[in-house]
């Protein structure tokens, strides 16, 4: 699939992107772009992407935008006033909306541009680490065009003191917003981190990987909410390299875009736990394709995967869940699961859960369902005095909530409720 626009217009753009003065971040940019160059966005003959069809991205020539305008009464309908913020507005840092203070000197957070400025060697020899351009071209295309992100390192035995929101903000029509995230996590160190994807014009297109690097005992729990515009094009990916006995907890929630991808990799050393908990609602004929790979590389992992779907009108869902276990990954613990609610005849979900097993003694499971309401509940609750389409609401609202429950973060769980409740009507609190 053809990206030759973007190849074109790069040698303009390349004057603005931060760090030209490190040869290293030029050779990492220049490797990615001769990878993105040889067949552009990935195409249907792929087979990760064979459910997903990116033509749209060669429609429209996203382009950088400098704009830092944002009507803060809008924007704080989704700031959560119990923890700081990163603030990107069209792939740029805003210090002026973003909220740092009062965090601990062993906690660091800043923006990529002033990491690149401050401690380049640093950033030398972690980025790239947990992901490379060969994973596939939207990564590439990452590498190649990101102009600013967060970056977040946790030292030894710290906690970061309160949950850290990355507000990402579209608010220019047909902008490219390419971030790239790390989070750095040394050893016993502890963080939470919340991804907001939202958008004030309808047509853009958002590009973002996170690199997370977890020490040895560290956890992470990140939360990522995705109710980016109706016509918004959105790539977000999230790659974990898992030490020694450490916590990836992710929880995701895709609920807007009108074409969505999040890929969700993990490699897991000894003992390390990984829980992936997944939640996809689409109308309309929205697009949001799940892509999760869990790969077990030493003994003793345990891995639990969780993900719903509900889907209405002619909306498509894509979940494609895959657990490694590698030869030297004895007495790993694995299971996955994904259920799928689809409230039109015309909806559709592709589903494809895949374990690959190499070592003999582990206990891994996956299942998979896909239906509709059963018309008895619907019966029943229009016997106690409902309307249909209260009841059918009450009903799908269940189903999905059974995914809001598992945030721990109240004032997150209040406004992942919100949303649900805008979708699902004629349900009080």
């Amino acid at each position: 699939m053809s990206g030759a626009a973007y190849l074109t217009e790069y040698s303009g753009l390349a004057a603005s992107l931060p760090g030209l003065d490190l040869p290293w971040l030029q050779g990492f940019r220049k490797q990615a772009l001769q990878v993105f160059g040889v067949s552009g966005f990935p195409g249907n003959r792929e087979e990760e992407w064979r459910y997903t069809n990116l033509s749209a991205l060669n429609k429209t020539l996203f382009a950088p935008s400098a704009s830092q305008i944002v009507d803060e009464d809008w924007l704080n309908q989704y700031r959560l006033d119990d923890a700081a913020s990163v603030v990107l507005v069209n792939g740029q840092f805003s210090a002026s909306l973003s909220r740092l203070q009062d965090l601990s000197g062993q906690v660091s957070v800043s923006s990529l541009k002033q990491a690149l400025q401050d401690r380049p060697a640093w950033l030398e020899s972690r980025l790239g680490q947990a992901v490379s351009s060969s994973e596939h071209n939207l990564v590439a295309f990452n590498n190649a065009w990101f102009a600013d992100g967060v970056v977040i390192e946790v030292a030894a035995k710290q906690q970061l003191e309160k949950p850290l929101q990355i507000l990402q903000v579209v608010t220019q029509a047909d902008a490219l917003a390419a971030t790239r995230n790390l989070f750095v996590l040394d050893e016993q160190a502890e963080a939470e981190v919340i991804e907001t994807y939202i958008g004030s014009v309808d047509s853009y297109f958002t590009a973002s990987v996170n690199e997370c690097l977890l020490g040895n005992n560290a956890g992470l729990t990140l939360y990522k909410v995705q109710l980016e515009a109706e016509k918004a094009q959105h790539f977000g990916g999230t790659y974990v390299k898992q030490s020694r006995d450490s916590r990836f907890n992710h929880h995701n929630f895709a609920l807007g875009s009108g074409l969505a991808r999040s890929d969700i990799h993990s490699d897991l050393d000894t003992a390390a736990e990984c829980s992936l908990n997944g939640l996809f609602v689409a109308s309309k004929r929205q697009h949001i394709d799940n892509h999760t790979r869990i790969n077990h590389l030493k003994p003793h992992g345990i891995s639990r995967e969780f993900y719903k779907g509900v889907l209405d009108n002619k909306a498509r869902g894509v979940f494609q869940g895959r657990v490694v276990v590698a030869e030297d990954a004895q007495q790993t613990d694995s299971e996955m699961n994904n259920r799928n609610l689809l409230l039109s005849a015309d909806a559709e979900v592709d589903t494809k859960p895949q374990l690959e097993i190499y070592a003999d003694d582990v206990k891994c499971s996956h299942g998979v369902t896909v239906g509709q309401l059963e018309e008895k509940s619907v019966f029943y609750l229009q016997s106690r005095g409902l309307d249909e389409e209260a009841a059918r609401n009450i009903l799908t609202f269940a189903f999905a909530n059974e995914m809001v429950d598992k945030v721990e973060n109240a004032e997150l769980k209040a406004l992942l409720l919100k949303e649900l409740l805008e979708r699902f009507p004629a349900i009080s609190l």
